[in-house]
């Protein structure tokens, strides 16, 4: 899939675009449908099955104090959005002069990008522009204006409720996977980039790989049974996802340690994916360091078992 940073990019290209626009957040199975009924048309037309996705999320411009945590990194994004048979993507840069733009400019602005813009694809309830001046209605009134057909689609609902990516939020907010998994359409993962921590870990014999996750949504406090993945390595990993009380306090900043079951690697600067499976126990405080230390080897040894379990 190609990835664009402006639409001045597909200049000169001259071909039909079928185009789906969203944050898709999570790719969950809303989104998907959504996704999947722009390629179908796209393939019936001869058009280019188009993506326009935002970084970083609108409300992080407009609403700073409500951004949600994100469900998967841009880069995962746009690896699930490849895979729904997607052939280019373009990433908005979301800034303040964009957010200005009313819905009609927006709409309006559609035809000038795309000027053989043969279809838009958006979910029933979108709305768009500065202050949300714009919906679906508004988008087909101006696109049949233009010569370009709007489709909504209507939202995914499982056990009874809109499938959304606030909804698996709540979920992985409450460690449940496996009901997130389902809304997704594939296991949860949590990528991140390993970097250096103090090195305690590996003075007691248990040494992590320290995943940045800021702005990332992240299950209760707590250690986890989880595999661990990067390039074609696949192994067990226990995974605290705390403050460290024994060893840092309780108001430390909350970090993602794995520890690598029966492997070390020297993974400094590279992108490890973490998939949860079960928690093991709430984060707790202990009375000694060697009080702690027993108890990772404990939670290494049940990381072991849910994971052999999973395994055969």
């Amino acid at each position: 899939m190609e990835i664009f940073a402006a639409p001045q990019e597909f200049a000169g290209r001259c071909r039909p675009v079928s185009l789906a626009i969203g944050v898709f957040d999570g790719v969950h199975v809303g989104h998907q449908e959504l996704i999947r009924a722009m390629v179908k048309r796209a393939e019936a037309e001869g058009a280019l099955p188009l993506v326009m996705t935002f970084d970083p999320h609108p409300k992080a411009v407009v609403r700073p104090e409500s951004t949600p945590p994100a469900l998967q990194r841009l880069d995962q994004r746009l690896q699930a959005i490849s895979n729904l048979g997607v052939q280019a993507s373009w990433v908005v840069p979301f800034d303040q002069p964009f957010s200005q733009q009313t819905g009609e400019e927006f709409a309006v602005s559609l035809r000038r990008l795309f000027p053989e813009l043969r279809c838009v694809h958006v979910g029933s309830r979108f709305t768009f522009g500065h202050r949300r001046s714009g919906n679906v209605a508004l988008l087909q009134e101006i696109g049949a204006r233009l010569g370009y057909a709007v489709e909504p689609v209507e939202p995914v609902v499982c056990d009874g409720a809109v499938v959304s990516s606030t909804r698996i939020r709540s979920l992985l907010k409450a460690g449940e996977f496996g009901a997130a998994a389902g809304l997704l359409g594939r296991p949860w993962i949590l990528k991140g980039t390993v970097e250096r921590g103090e090195g305690l870990g590996r003075r007691i014999g248990v040494p992590t790989a320290n995943v940045a996750a800021g702005g990332m949504v992240l299950p209760p406090l707590g250690v986890y049974a989880a595999w661990a993945a990067w390039e074609d390595h696949r192994v067990p990993a226990a995974v605290n996802i705390g403050r460290r009380p024994t060893v840092a306090g309780a108001e430390a900043p909350v970090r993602v340690e794995a520890h690598l079951v029966g492997i070390e690697a020297d993974l400094y600067g590279r992108p490890l994916e973490l998939e949860f499976l079960r928690q093991l126990r709430p984060e707790q405080r202990f009375e000694s360091l060697a009080a702690l230390t027993s108890q990772i080897q404990r939670d290494i040894q049940a990381t072991r078992t849910v994971c052999d379990r999973i395994a055969s």
